[in-house]
């Protein structure tokens, strides 16, 4: 199964960034491509939350479990349902020389093996360049003006 990894330096606290992370209802106040994100059910650290996004203008909707590890400051989630087969991975917060270095992993199959081998390097690409639009809204938003104090 495809995988794609994305990484960005912020010069923001880990804790704030983690949390801005946390509240993905409010990710479609600052990441172009989400047109919402709504929290079905909360657990404790556990969330199952609705997503509905833009791929090149074409919606792509699922449900997915979120499990947010505080003390490590780390974030994993996995499809329940959707038009996905596959769509899991984390994010992970690390503080370095002064920065937060986030890692915005994903895990994904789109479900048919003959679009796969037609396009999969384009839907590969398009998987990493809405990754790295995530993690870009996320850093303009923890170090923009009106960000939270660490």
């Amino acid at each position: 199964m495809p995988y794609v990894q994305t990484e960005i330096d912020i010069a923001a606290p880990r804790k704030v960034i983690y949390e801005l992370a946390k509240d993905m209802e409010r990710y479609s106040e600052f990441m172009p491509d989400v047109e919402y994100v709504k929290i079905l059910r909360r657990d404790g650290n556990k969330t199952v939350t609705r997503w509905k996004t833009l791929v090149e203008d074409a919606p792509i909707e699922w449900t997915e479990e979120d499990i947010f590890d505080d003390e490590r400051t780390r974030i994993d989630y996995r499809l329940t349902e959707g038009d996905l087969d596959r769509f899991e991975g984390a994010w992970t917060f690390e503080e370095r020389d002064g920065m937060t270095h986030v890692v915005l992993g994903v895990d994904y199959d789109f479900g048919v093996p003959t679009l796969a081998e037609l396009i999969g390097p384009i839907l590969q690409k398009k998987v990493e360049e809405n990754s790295l639009m995530m993690l870009r809204a996320l850093k303009a938003k923890s170090e923009g003006p009106g960000r939270s104090a660490g």
